[in-house]
């Protein structure tokens, strides 16, 4: 159990004390000591397959490309717009992973990675980069590699030589941003160029108005630690005066704040409040600062924004966006997958059961689609497909076993091992997901799954004598960078009165600003919550924190199989159907109530049902209640039908053993892969005519084999037909036209010919131009390619073996849209709008189908030809 207790501190330089209570609870059965070793091991030998092939194909490069293993230079690849902002020909891989190496116990690499840094590593690159990108990966990492080389030095075995040169670095870069903060609001620019910075036209920015809640508001923890490693406040300054400023437009009656902001004028431009993309990180910021700072003001501002988030936002297990202006109004229907922080800053807080029921719902999600989608509807499923790798979950799953030992939460990190070297591992490295239903790849590899994913994991399994330094004299930044809270001490700049709106001063007049700080107010002791909760009087019951995550369970997983319900005749009243359910009818409520079922309002109108069997009047009508459970579940399936989801064409021979996926669409006959377990599999030859348009002249090469087939010339059915006729087993349709790619153009779905195509009994699936060419480029290359075609990407080397969870009595299931008044329901609606521009981790993410920069960007390279020769070339910067 962990066990965080607050002492306010008696001056601002107090420092926080966190008292860890470990071994005070155990629920269930303990993983043993050898299988946690395993894991923790297992943990490290991933990290150096990304490390080392980021070293040995990418670097000096940002990022490693791990499907063509080579280096992303920006410039050189196609832009992937705002999630290029994170590249400044800096190799900031290199950079944000230096405190990784340190936890991992390689201290020798982060010796040679520190020398690299500081010989290779150039900041005054004429190239526009992201404040907020820069700050937490770049500036941060620096501040992170300096804590270590420092811990390390003084413990007097490694880094003797060192002497402060990251931290130097370090200022270079806060330097380079400081431009950006030369607003009237005090508001940075989203973005600044590293060698120009602002406004100039040789800086190509200074004409942006608009910047997201998190970007302005995740600068404090950075920039307050180089103040205080270097002695010079200004940095701290113009942090605090963001923040400061952020504060101030808050919406005064909900106490939240919008998602982009106008830098100039203070003006909400999007008015949605939640806690995932756009805003997440300024609350964590908020609750860290007075951590890592010892300023009450910090915790002040947090609890006022958390009691309106618990109040407006969250839903257990759901976190809805709202209107800051009208609360109650939810904003969207769909959550996304930065929230899943949330749950590990909720035990930083102290809030316990909402952080279980949070996280076990993200949980059940990664369940169902092997990782978190991007983007994910209110009853689970999937809004947009992608999936970057993101570290979210893990952080607060390492959080929550902290403060729980609950061995449930080491369960769920092996769930996370076992998806990342299922479906994301590749020859070079891990790739992104583009499409977590099909499992296709993505040729991106971001620095923060080095910088975070890889830490929290590590720490999940560890012991503490595994670790060389006691990871809780240190805060975590937002990118996992290691600050220590020793730094609370340090000289620092007092924070402005709270009810004070402060203009920004221009930078040569920074020394008067910093000496007009020093009045304070005293603070308002009813906006501050000094102690957490003991989890042991929290939850007396052991397994009070598994009766939380079992309805959630439920709730995500509507698929689990039901016993046939045989009712004795003439015992109770009459079976309630789903259809007939009306929500006002006091009848069927009190139906609802002897069958165990409960009704629970939601804030937008909406209602929720819950059946808890134990709650029934009688075994019998607990038996009605599972019934009426699962009629209203596959009632709402109906009604939510959407068009048929992409297919996976994945490849499966030597020397790829399915480790590249493309991304394919379905058509609307013949055999639906979602209903078979194994898919088809089977080598491909293409058919002639490649247009299939005639009966095959090659009928005797594509028997027992899957065709390949041009787009074109007669319907897609047609084509089916022939290739049956000649004893094929499966078809693919490529297109013809050149360019086309499933990176930038909408699903594709091949219809009928407007005949009954009862007849077309084998699989049919239709690729893109670019994806289609990778497939014959393979041929080209191997003449015997052997594919799989399913409804998503199996296991490489063997097919993924469906495992079948087990059900408790508890379930959940949203009403469907037909039961209630058409103008409350939500579930169901799209929302086709972006993200926006200048979130965190590059956040403009499009619809699903409309994605673009991903794996089929490499007209001038040859997949093949690497796996054979594993030959590459190392760019320059």
């Amino acid at each position: 159990m962990w066990t965080v207790l607050w002492f306010r501190p008696a001056t601002m330089s107090t420092l926080l004390l966190l008292l860890l209570l470990s071994n005070l609870c155990r629920l269930g059965q303990s993983m043993s000591r050898e299988e946690k070793l395993k894991l923790r091991n297992q943990v490290v030998e991933m990290f150096d397959h990304a490390y080392s092939n980021y070293m040995d194909h990418a670097y000096p490069a940002d990022e490693l490309m791990p499907l063509t293993c080579r280096g992303r230079v920006r410039g050189l690849e196609p832009s992937r717009g705002d999630v290029d902002d994170a590249l400044g020909k800096f190799s900031l891989t290199l950079i944000d992973t230096l405190d990784t190496l340190v936890l991992l116990n390689k201290t020798t690499e982060f010796e040679e990675a520190v020398r690299r840094v500081l010989t290779d590593v150039r900041l005054d690159n004429d190239i526009v980069v992201s404040v907020f990108e820069t700050n937490i990966r770049v500036l941060g990492g620096l501040l992170g590699g300096h804590s270590m080389a420092v811990m390390l030095k003084d413990a007097g075995h490694h880094m003797q030589w060192y002497q402060d040169e990251l931290l130097h670095m370090a200022k270079d870069v806060g330097l380079r941003l400081l431009p950006a903060f030369n607003t009237s609001s005090g508001l940075p620019y989203p973005r600044v160029n590293l060698k120009h910075g602002i406004r100039g036209p040789e800086s190509r920015t200074g004409t942006e108005t608009d910047t997201c809640t998190a970007c302005a508001g995740t600068i404090i923890l950075e920039f307050a630690a180089l103040s205080r490693f270097t002695g010079d406040p200004v940095f701290e300054v113009h942090a605090r005066r963001a923040l400061d400023f952020l504060w101030e437009k808050r919406q005064r009656n909900s106490n939240l704040v919008g998602t982009t902001i106008n830098i100039h004028s203070g003006e909400w431009v999007r008015r949605d409040s939640g806690v995932g993309a756009g805003i997440d990180s300024y609350y964590e910021y908020l609750l860290k600062a007075y951590i890592l700072l010892g300023d009450d003001l910090f915790l002040q501002r947090f609890n006022i924004h958390y009691a309106s988030i618990m109040k407006y936002i969250s839903q257990p297990p759901l976190l809805l966006d709202v209107h800051i202006h009208k609360p109650l109004l939810p904003a969207r229907t769909w959550m996304d997958s930065l929230l899943a922080f949330f749950p590990g800053l909720q035990v930083l807080k102290g809030d316990i059961r909402p952080a279980i029921e949070t996280h076990e719902m993200l949980y059940q999600v990664t369940k169902k689609h092997n990782f978190l989608p991007e983007a994910f509807t209110t009853d689970f499923r999937v809004h947009w497909a992608q999936h970057p790798l993101r570290p979210e979950f893990a952080e607060s799953t390492y959080f929550l076993y902290k403060a729980t030992k609950d061995p449930y939460y080491l369960e769920v990190g092996r769930t996370v091992l076992d998806n990342l070297n299922r479906f994301a591992r590749v020859p070079c490295g891990f790739a992104a997901m583009k499409d977590v239903r099909t499992g296709s790849h993505e040729d991106r590899m971001d620095s923060f799954f080095l910088a975070e994913m890889f830490k929290y994991l590590f720490l999940l399994f560890a012991e503490e004598e595994d670790l060389t330094f006691n990871v809780e004299d240190y805060i975590f930044t937002t990118e996992a960078h290691l600050l220590p809270l020793s730094l609370s001490t340090a000289p620092h700049t007092p924070s402005p009165p709270a009810n004070t709106t402060v203009q920004a001063p221009s930078l040569p007049h920074l020394s008067a600003y910093v000496k007009s700080l020093w009045s304070e107010e005293e603070l308002d002791d009813s906006n501050f919550d000094w102690t957490c909760p003991n989890t042991r009087l929290l939850f007396p019951d052991p397994a009070f924190p598994r009766n939380l995550r079992d309805p959630i369970r439920s709730a995500v997983d509507k698929s689990c199989p039901r016993p046939a319900i045989h009712r004795e005749p003439g015992m109770g009243r009459p079976p309630l159907r789903a259809q007939d359910f009306m929500a006002n009818n006091p009848d069927h409520l009190e139906l609802l109530r002897r069958m165990g079922v409960s009704l629970i309002h939601l804030k937008d109108g909406r209602v929720q049902l819950v059946q808890h069997a134990t709650q029934a009047v009688s075994a019998v009508a607990a038996e009605d209640g599972m019934r009426f459970m699962q009629e209203m579940m596959e009632l709402s399936s109906q009604q939510q039908k959407e068009q048929l989801p992409p297919r996976a064409v994945q490849i499966v021979s030597h020397p790829f053993f399915g480790r590249v996926v493309l991304t394919s669409g379905p058509a609307q006959f013949g055999t639906d892969l979602s209903k078979s377990i194994t898919g088809v599999r089977g080598f491909v030859t293409v058919a002639e005519p490649y247009s299939g348009c005639a009966e095959l002249s090659n009928a005797a090469f594509v028997q027992g084999r899957i065709a390949l087939l041009q787009r074109g010339q007669c319907m897609f059915a047609e084509k089916a037909r022939h290739i049956m006729k000649a004893g094929a087993i499966g078809g693919i349709v490529i297109d013809d036209n050149e360019g086309s790619s499933s990176d930038t153009a909408p699903l594709f779905q091949m219809a009928g010919d407007g005949r009954n195509t009862d007849d077309v009994t084998l699989p049919l699936l239709f690729l893109f131009y670019k994806e289609g060419n990778i497939l014959l480029e393979a041929l080209k290359e191997y003449r015997e390619v052997e594919v799989l075609l399913s409804d998503k990407a199996r296991d490489r080397g063997r097919d993924v073996q469906e495992e079948e969870e087990d059900c408790s009595t508890d379930q959940t299931s949203p009403v469907p849209a037909a039961t209630l008044d058409q103008s409350q329901v939500l579930v169901g609606m799209r929302d086709t709008g972006y993200l926006g521009t200048g979130y965190p981790r590059g956040q403009t993410v499009p619809p699903a189908g409309q994605q673009r920069g991903s794996l089929f960007e490499m007209s001038d390279w040859n997949l093949m030809t690497y796996w054979r020769t594993k030959e590459t070339k190392k760019p320059t910067t």
